[in-house]
Formats: structure tokens, C-alpha cells, sequence
């Protein structure tokens, strides 16, 4: 699942391919990857035709294109989405989902979703803010992030640091290879109890997720295989620069201690047993 890194990445790709350009038709060619746009394909392509897209913004995984009506166009990538940048006339991707066209003849907008777990919507209201996606907290990147706020909540939630920082009403953004490298570098294992960290410990997290999330946008987010790209269709290379995700008996770069695996939510959590001791 793209987290942080990947969804900005593709967003200043986009700001630089769309802003200021003027939709002219737009083509659903599967009905699933604008499921979440309730009246349906034909209107989708018909609200956005015409419309100049303003500006590409992010609110953690998920990304909106403020228009000239006040609409917006919100996407989330899902598992496996891509918004790609096609010169027009190129041959259709096996799993393109919606075109994008634009007056200027110039390169076009794709969608391709090969699980189609991602999708597309237009809100409509003129919010700063679309409604759908309001509910979501500010990522730790974000200049209006409340840290202060943000470790008061999280001693409140009396649950484990790794779930609180997985959950997007408190922290957006950051998902489980970017939790697990975070919590490596702030020596900390997921499963410490939030209402036990102190305030010096939580500032110590935060500043490791920064760090953790702003040197994998330098490389264009992780690729583990080709269905995250971005906007060129490149692939980003953190993937090389992982600490425990993925290491599982490695050693530990830190302390030569070989990374453990562990289930976690259906998935692995990675972390090192002796820089990262379980809480007991």
C-alpha cells in the first residue's frame, strides 16, 4: 500500500504535468475505479469536462485536484493505482481505468489500477477541505501538525505505539514500512504502550518519522515491485535504504543482531530484539 513518501511523490509529479491545464473529455473505462463517485461514470466524465485543474494536494495517502468550479477531483492509490503521464496516441495500459485529455493536445492523464482496490470521485461543495476526506489528521509534514497535540492524544488512546501510528484519524501519512523504520530508529518496539511513552520519547518518534518519511520522498518512495510508480512511470528506490522492513535475518546495521519478523494486524512487523526489546 503506498503510505506517505509514494502519494507525494506522485503528487509533485502531477503539479507539475496539470496544474493550469483545462480537462477536455474524460473516459471511465472501468466503472470500479470511480465506484466512490455515487451518480456514476457519465457523470464523472461530463462534471470535469472543461474544468482547469488548479492545484494537486495531498492529505496523507489520499490526493485531491482543486478545479475552477470548486469541485475537486480526489483520488486514493489503493494497493496497486497509478497516475501515469502519457504523451496521447500511446498504446493503452492492460489495466488503464480513466483517461484524462486536455484541451492543449498535450500529455495525457491515466489512471491504471491493476487490483482496482483504488479509485477516483469527484466532491463537489467547495471546501478547502473536501468533506470525504476531513476526517483524516494532518501528516506529521505538514506545517500545521500539532505535536504537542498530537502526544497528548497519543498518551490518551492506551494502546501500542505501532497501532497508534498506523491510525489515520491521529497521524496520517505513515503505514507499516515507514511505523517499522521510525520505530527503529527511535529504539523503540511496537508494541510499548502509548499512556507509558513520555513526552521527550514521542518527540523523539516524530522526529524519526520525519526523517524516516523525508529521505524515502528524496528517493521516490519504495518499490517492491512495479505496481508502484510514478507520473514517469519510474520506480523509487528507499527500498535500498531499509533498516528492518523486509530484513528479517539480516543483522542490524546498529547492532549486528539479527532482525526478527512477527505478525502484526495480518501483516509483519520487523524490528531488531536488541535495540528494540518487547515491553514487558
Amino acid at each position: 500500500m503506498p503510505e506517505l513518501p509514494e502519494v507525494e511523490t506522485v503528487r509533485l509529479g502531477l503539479t507539475t504535468w496539470v496544474v493550469g491545464r483545462r480537462l477536455h473529455t474524460v473516459e471511465v473505462r472501468h466503472p470500479r475505479a470511480i465506484r466512490r463517485h455515487v451518480p456514476g461514470a457519465d457523470h464523472f466524465a461530463s462534471v470535469l469536462a472543461g474544468r482547469t485543474i488548479l492545484d494537486v494536494c495531498r492529505r496523507g495517502k489520499y490526493l485531491w485536484l482543486p478545479l475552477d468550479s470548486g469541485d475537486a477531483i480526489i483520488g486514493h492509490l489503493g494497493m496497486s493505482g497509478q497516475l501515469l503521464v502519457q504523451p496521447p496516441g500511446t498504446p493503452d495500459e492492460t489495466h488503464l481505468r480513466v483517461r484524462f485529455a486536455f484541451d492543449d493536445d498535450g500529455p495525457e492523464l491515466r489512471f491504471i489500477d491493476q487490483r482496482t482496490f483504488g479509485g477516483l470521485a469527484v466532491s463537489t461543495g467547495g471546501a478547502e477541505l473536501p468533506s470525504e476526506i476531513a476526517h483524516i489528521a494532518r501528516d506529521p509534514m505538514d506545517p500545521l501538525f500539532d505535536d504537542l497535540a498530537f502526544a497528548d492524544r497519543l498518551r490518551r488512546k492506551h494502546t501500542e505505539i505501532k497501532r497508534a501510528l498506523l491510525d489515520q484519524s491521529l497521524i496520517s501519512g505513515v503505514g507499516n514500512i515507514y511505523a517499522d523504520e521510525a520505530l527503529w530508529r527511535a529504539k523503540l518496539h511496537g508494541a510499548r504502550p502509548t499512556d507509558a511513552l513520555s513526552r521527550p520519547a514521542i518527540e523523539r518518534l516524530l522526529a524519526h518519522v520525519r526523517d524516516v518519511l523525508s529521505a524515502a520522498i528524496k528517493e521516490g518512495g519504495t518499490s517492491f515491485d512495479a505496481l508502484y510508480v510514478n507520473v514517469n512511470g519510474e520506480s523509487g528506490y528507499f527500498d535500498r535504504a531499509l533498516n528492518v522492513y523486509g530484513q528479517e535475518g539480516l543483522p542490524c546495521s546498529r547492532c549486528g543482531a539479527a532482525i526478527r519478523r512477527e505478525s502484526f494486524m495480518n501483516r509483519s512487523s520487523f524490528s531488531c530484539p536488541r535495540c528494540q526489546p518487547k515491553p514487558r
